[in-house]
């Protein structure tokens, strides 16, 4: 399957159940439910930032075989930032909130760097179980359609990264725009 192509659908841990976050992604539509009761600043962050169209025109920047597709980095929306793709955010962070939910394929979580309090808009989706980030990572949200989708987002080619990880798509694979919209519309 294309990466280009089709529909997935994530639900997100939000307090507010019955939002739905409508992700365009390669130019087709992929959609997050939100609904729960825990990482209530991530989601609440997650969400005022797709409402503020702070993902739109932004790019999975990050795609490692068999582990995790990342994405939600600002700078991924000028070409000319690319050696400091998986750098940027939205000029905060935001504290852990870790949780028992493990990692496993298709759950999707907030990337950070070393400091488990850095998290900003980067999130990661899994591709294979990856328990070993559990209670490291704050996990938020998981696959409920489209699986094959995210499969073909994940078995696009890849080359080396400026820091020499074999994980820099060879194509774009771009978001087009991330919208809130009623979880009755999925």
């Amino acid at each position: 399957m294309d990466a280009s192509a089709g529909t997935v659908e994530l639900r997100l841990e939000d307090r507010a159940g019955g939002r739905v976050a409508s992700v365009t992604i390669c130019n087709e539509a992929r959609r997050n439910a939100l609904g729960s009761t825990l990482m209530v600043a991530l989601v609440e962050t997650f969400k005022k930032l797709a409402r503020q169209g702070f993902y739109d025109g932004t790019a999975f920047h990050r795609i490692v075989k068999g582990f995790m597709v990342q994405g939600g980095d600002p700078l991924t929306k000028d070409a000319q930032m690319e050696g400091r793709w998986g750098t940027g955010g939205p000029g905060y962070q935001i504290k852990a909130e870790f949780n028992d939910k493990s990692h496993l394929r298709g759950v999707i979580s907030m990337a950070r760097s070393q400091n488990p309090d850095s998290a900003g808009s980067q999130f990661f989706i899994c591709l294979a179980e990856a328990k070993f980030l559990d209670r490291q990572y704050t996990a938020f949200g998981r696959l409920i359609k489209g699986d094959e989708v995210l499969g073909a987002l994940g078995d696009a080619p890849v080359t080396r990264s400026s820091s020499g990880e074999q994980s820099k798509p060879t194509a774009r694979m771009g978001v087009e725009n991330i919208r809130i919209v009623p979880a009755d519309s999925v």
